[in-house]
């Protein structure tokens, strides 16, 4: 065999998300891209707000000296003290430049931080629903992923967080708004969380809190995600611009830890040290630039709150059971059949693509991504409609 066996394998198994994309791509050439209803990829369709394009003029036509050249691995002091002030304010806790770190993305962040705290054999919680993709990150760094469900809320699940935590365990990463549910955890579930891994810390050693937040500012009906900094001292923050800023192609996202994280100097230089040897060197040099004045920006939410009510709408009229999401832009309704995977080849005989929930960890529920125009979640509901009547008759 010419590639890895583990590879191989990996591809196999490969994102229920990438599939569904292509497939989309396939049926678009064979039916035309207006009659494809395409809930299947969370890709920004909104353009980044006008003030990007602004930054993003302003420094391409400066000729600033160096503007190109390799910087600090963890990135441009001056972007990482503006980040740190944005954070701290969002966090309640103050940081400074040397707690952050800039990154190619969240994806990037995660395995850079994973990186540089796994041993071989060290186990990292993983909570279902789940980014599919957290599996191979912890595999890349000899990780071992130990899954947990969440409630029927999707909430929590502490008695079962409590009961997976062992001296192997490393690290547990929570992700909030969630992809792909769009619920967020609750404060009282995080405090709680946090007297658990400050109570598992003391009996195991050190067991991080990573939080995934991308989609942090993308939230609805006022809700808030809590601080992670003010619940548990052993945390860090991944996340990145791609949903906030709608820049998913240019990679650049950042790292921030607690400013009493145990042994925060040698996390953090492990950490800039990963950023190197995985092959990022560092973030984008431009990206860097451009992000740090546009911490107070972000796209228009309200259009994804317009797109949340009607999508909620065309489901709950069709008759589908599902919890309406807090943040994101992904509803994760609970599949009318079984087999989760039958059902979306049911939507997909309607032209509408859809994401099997075991792709996330989770069967019998299916994920759809509401970063689309309206028009196509209002053209999609007649199909939304016959798959449910065709499910409900066997």
């Amino acid at each position: 065999m010419s590639v890895s066996k583990k590879m191989f394998e990996f591809g196999q198994r490969a994102s229920w998300i990438r599939k569904m994309f292509e497939e989309g791509i396939k049926m678009k050439a064979q039916f035309g891209a207006d009659r494809v209803y395409d809930f299947s990829l969370g890709n920004p369709d909104l353009p980044p707000p006008p003030e990007f394009d602004q930054a993003l003029r302003a420094l391409a036509a400066a000729s600033t000296l160096g503007a190109h050249k390799y910087m600090p691995n963890g990135g441009y002091p001056h972007v990482r003290e503006k980040l740190a002030a944005k954070i701290a304010a969002e966090q309640g806790v103050v940081i400074g430049g040397d707690d952050v770190l800039m990154t190619c993305g969240a994806a990037g962040g995660l395995n850079v931080t994973l990186k540089a705290i796994l041993d071989p054999g060290d186990e990292v919680i993983l909570l279902s629903p789940y980014f599919v993709e957290y599996n191979f990150y912890i595999d890349n760094h000899g990780g071992v992923p130990k899954v947990v469900a969440t409630g029927p809320d999707f909430d929590l699940d502490m008695k079962a967080i409590v009961a997976a935590i062992n001296p192997k365990t490393k690290a547990i990463i929570i992700n909030s708004p969630n992809n792909p549910t769009g619920q967020i955890y609750s404060n009282e579930a995080i405090h709680k969380l946090g007297h658990v891994l400050e109570a598992a810390s003391q009996k195991f050693g050190t067991i991080y809190l990573i939080a995934d937040e991308p989609y942090r500012k993308l939230i609805y009906d006022g809700n808030e995600v809590p601080s992670i900094f003010t619940n548990y001292q052993n945390s860090i923050i991944v996340s990145s611009f791609s949903k906030d800023l709608s820049l998913p192609g240019e990679r650049i996202g950042f790292i921030a830890c607690h400013p009493e994280v145990d042994s925060r100097v040698d996390l953090m230089d492990a950490m800039t040290l990963a950023n190197r040897i995985l092959g990022f060197v560092n973030a984008p040099a431009l990206m860097q630039r451009v992000v740090a004045e546009l911490q107070e920006v972000t796209v228009d939410c309200g259009i994804y709150a317009r797109r949340r009510e009607l999508f909620c709408k065309v489901l709950h009229d069709c008759g589908y059971e599902f919890l309406p999401p807090k943040g994101a832009f992904y509803i994760f309704p609970k599949s009318p059949l079984a087999d989760e995977v039958q059902f979306v080849s049911i939507l997909k005989e309607h032209r509408i693509l859809a994401v099997p929930g075991r792709g996330f960890g989770t069967p019998g529920y299916f994920r759809l991504a509401f970063c689309v125009e309206d028009e196509i979640i209002l053209r999609a509901a007649e199909g939304f409609a016959m798959a449910m009547q065709q499910a409900k008759q066997g």
